[in-house]
């Protein structure tokens, strides 16, 4: 069953120091373009974790998020108290005479007086915990795409056999169409005022009408489609191929608009037109 490109995926790592929040978004794109949004995520880890999502995910605009959440205690950050002081005996000589804890106030709202040093979030010793978050995550995410891709199957192939029967409808038109423009070219002769002898008459019309032929786009057109079911059900990523087949679809559908000379079967052209774009849309997010 196909997958889709887009979904999402969401887990957590419970640590000594507080909880790692590991978040994976998936949109459909051309190759794997992997984005990861934290700086948590040491920078000797930084291939590993590309490589497995490049593995398990295979295609797709991919978005890595990793958010920290501190117990109690450890979000408590620690004051600078060398800069406090630094800052308060400066102050105190500008400003003399005013309340000390006025000027102390104002100090502690300095972004540099609490002490962000601290040891790396993310070590070696806690690293299995947010890699086993980072695979639940996946799991989910692959969920996602089947639940997705099933949607997209029934979409996508009932579409393709909309074409067919469209197709059909056209094929049960065309004895009305060579009717249409026999009767077309005898009225333009009458206006005309020529009589033309009735077998060359024949010879020329089937001539004229080998031109608007559509047996060969019919016969491709459903040779195509027939290709389109069998690799969105026999390939587990066929989303790149069917991009290539849908093409050709098109061609044969648009061949068809422009030989149809018959205002129904233009009709129809218009409604198979449809439904492939559709189906392109569709198949633009299929993995």
């Amino acid at each position: 069953m196909i997958r889709s490109m887009t979904g999402y995926g969401k887990a957590e790592a419970t640590l000594a120091t507080g909880k790692v929040t590991v978040e994976i978004r998936t949109l459909n794109g051309k190759s794997a373009d992997i984005n990861i949004k934290s700086q948590l995520l040491p920078k000797d880890k930084e291939l590993a974790v590309r490589k497995k999502l490049a593995d398990r995910l295979v295609r797709g605009t991919i978005d890595l998020y990793l958010t920290y959440e501190p117990n109690a205690v450890d979000a408590a950050k620690p004051i600078n108290g060398e800069l406090v002081k630094a800052y308060l005996g400066q102050l105190e000589g500008l400003v003399g005479g005013l309340d000390t804890s006025i000027i102390l106030s104002a100090i502690l709202r300095f972004p540099d007086i609490m002490d962000a040093k601290k040891n790396d979030v993310i070590d070696e010793g806690n690293w299995p915990l947010v890699d086993a978050a980072l695979d639940t995550a996946l799991d989910q995410l692959e969920t996602f795409r089947a639940q997705e891709g099933e949607a997209l199957y029934a979409d996508v192939t009932a579409r393709v056999q909309r074409i067919l029967d469209l197709y059909d409808e056209v094929e049960k038109r065309e004895g009305e169409r060579i009717e249409t423009v026999k009767a077309r070219l005898l009225k333009n002769l009458e206006e005309l005022q020529q009589k033309p002898d009735p077998l060359r008459f024949e010879q020329e019309l089937i001539f004229y009408l080998e031109k608007y032929d559509i047996n060969e786009e019919k016969v491709r057109l459903r040779q195509h489609c027939k290709y389109f079911m069998e690799t969105i059900d026999g390939e587990p990523y066929p989303g790149k191929k069917l991009g290539f087949i849908i093409q050709e679809m098109g061609r044969e559908i648009n061949t068809t608009g422009s030989k149809a000379n018959h205002a129904l079967i233009q009709q129809l052209v218009v409604r198979m037109k449809d439904e492939l774009e559709k189906i392109r849309e569709q198949s633009m997010n299929i993995l």
